[in-house]
């Protein structure tokens, strides 16, 4: 038996031990350590307060950046649109038909943004129901909606295409609707497999080729096949369970269920679902506005990754940039982007931009590039709002499972990157000694380069250079 000394001893040397492995190490015996002949690193680090480099690695060779793609996106919708911008989607009437037209906002019945609101699922439908019942409307002739602000390019080019089904690489349209995600729910039900969906709607119908299987975990996926929203379910099913699944033209389904709900409520849809320019006639009588915050759009963009906000930033830069306000794309909103990269003294020769959100892989980045964008921010009046959208270490968002420990738990924001051997970090460490901004940007890694990172930007914090 261990004597009560001998026990406080060892337990005294156990905690050391502990803390000693905790430790970090300076950047480049981590770099050492990684052995990754393959993995290629691109790093800038310098403190906030003065801008002054205090470690670099290849800072100016150009990356892919993936979601690091986000920062830029975010920065650049602050410097055109402003921290009070809005996004707006009106409902009215016009000759008796219901009209809705968008604004490009990207949260409209997103979940998580409605649960950080305390809006029950359905409230839009809901609303626009009551709206119309408040103005004893009980028909209406046709439901037009009118998505001109965004041009009609609603699937990017260099996106790959065995993942447009993916919630990540939906279709931006001018009126987006819960992510323009339908989430398929499948279940066993005394050995018949069910399908459904959330919401309820008609809208997509299924070829189920679902297996039920005894052991395991249930896997399942939606594919397309040459009909629109008409989708193959294969895949192994054991338990409930359920997927997010992008659609085709969202601004169809979105108006079906309108429809479809306002049906539910007593109100009839005499004509069909139309998709016409109406925002500036004269006679159109709004008669609700749905609005979204600059800020909230941020937040789900940097903070949770969502791919649509950034790319309905790009576009509604592009949108208000033109006259009319209309047809906001990619190529405008993107050159926009590059002018502000440019008015920070990035070369142009130093980067690419080529879609919002940084799926396509041929976006390029340094490491320099965005931590300038980081540093034009942090001494900007801007900077708190944005800063509030990064994810926290430890905290939320996609960092929520990392810097868990005391020493960096809450002191370590940023925004997360990855696409298949692509995975960055950028962002802020909160040391006791001052702010410093960062950026660490990787090519060719595999699934340990997330771990690197992380020990990296640890030895980062700690002022390990």
């Amino acid at each position: 038996m261990f004597s009560r000394n001998y026990f406080s001893i060892w337990l005294i040397l156990c905690c050391c031990t502990a803390s000693h492995a905790a430790a970090s190490k300076p950047i480049d015996e981590v770099l050492r350590e990684s052995s990754q002949k393959k993995t290629r690193y691109s790093i800038l680090v310098v403190n906030a307060s003065d801008g002054k480099s205090v470690f670099a690695r290849n800072a100016d060779t150009p990356f892919m950046p993936a979601s690091n793609m986000k920062l830029v996106t975010t920065a650049a919708a602050v410097h055109y649109l402003g921290t009070d911008y809005v996004f707006k989607t009106e409902v009215g009437l016009l000759d008796g038909s219901l009209i809705i037209v968008g604004g490009g906002d990207p949260l409209l019945g997103d979940l998580a943004t409605d649960t950080r609101y305390n809006r029950s699922a359905g409230w839009v439908m809901d609303t626009i129901a009551n709206v119309l019942k408040k103005n004893n409307i009980t028909s209406v002739r046709d439901i037009i909606v009118d998505t001109s602000f965004f041009d009609n390019n609603r699937v990017h080019p260099a996106w790959p295409a065995d993942q447009l089904n993916q919630w990540y690489a939906c279709e931006v349209s001018g009126i987006n609707y819960n992510n323009n995600c339908i989430r398929i729910l499948a279940e066993n039900r005394k050995g018949k497999v069910i399908l459904g969906t959330e919401p309820e709607t008609s809208f997509l119908s299924f070829i189920n080729q679902v297996r039920i299987v005894g052991s395991g975990s249930s896997a399942l996926g939606a594919y397309r096949n040459s009909k629109p929203n008409v989708l193959i379910v294969k895949g192994n099913l054991r338990g409930a369970t359920s997927f997010d699944v992008a659609i085709e033209k969202p601004v169809a389904f979105f108006a079906w269920h309108l429809k479809e709900c306002l049906a539910s409520e007593g109100i009839d849809v005499q004509g069909g679902l139309l998709g016409q320019y109406v925002k500036h006639n004269p006679s159109l009588q709004i008669l609700h506005t749905f609005e979204t915050r600059l800020a909230d759009v941020l937040y789900r963009c940097n903070k949770d990754s969502l791919g649509l906000a950034a790319e309905s930033l790009i576009k509604t830069i592009s949108a208000e940039q033109t006259k009319g306000r209309i047809n906001g794309e990619w190529p405008h909103g993107l050159t926009l982007a590059g002018n502000y990269l440019c008015s920070l003294g990035a070369d142009p020769n130093d980067f690419v931009l080529d879609d919002g959100s940084g799926l396509s892989r041929n976006n390029r980045l340094t490491a320099r590039i965005i931590v300038s964008v980081l540093k034009d921010l942090y001494i900007s009046s801007d900077w708190a709002m944005f800063e509030s959208s990064l994810s926290v270490g430890g905290e939320d968002g996609t960092t929520s499972k990392y810097f868990q420990e005391p020493q960096y738990q809450g002191r370590i924001l940023g925004k997360t990157g990855y696409i298949s051997g692509v995975r960055a970090f950028s962002g802020i460490c909160k040391t006791p000694s001052g702010d410093i901004l960062f950026s660490i940007l990787t090519e060719g890694g595999n699934g340990l380069t997330r771990n690197w990172i992380n020990e990296i930007t640890k030895s980062i914090y700690d002022r390990k250079f």
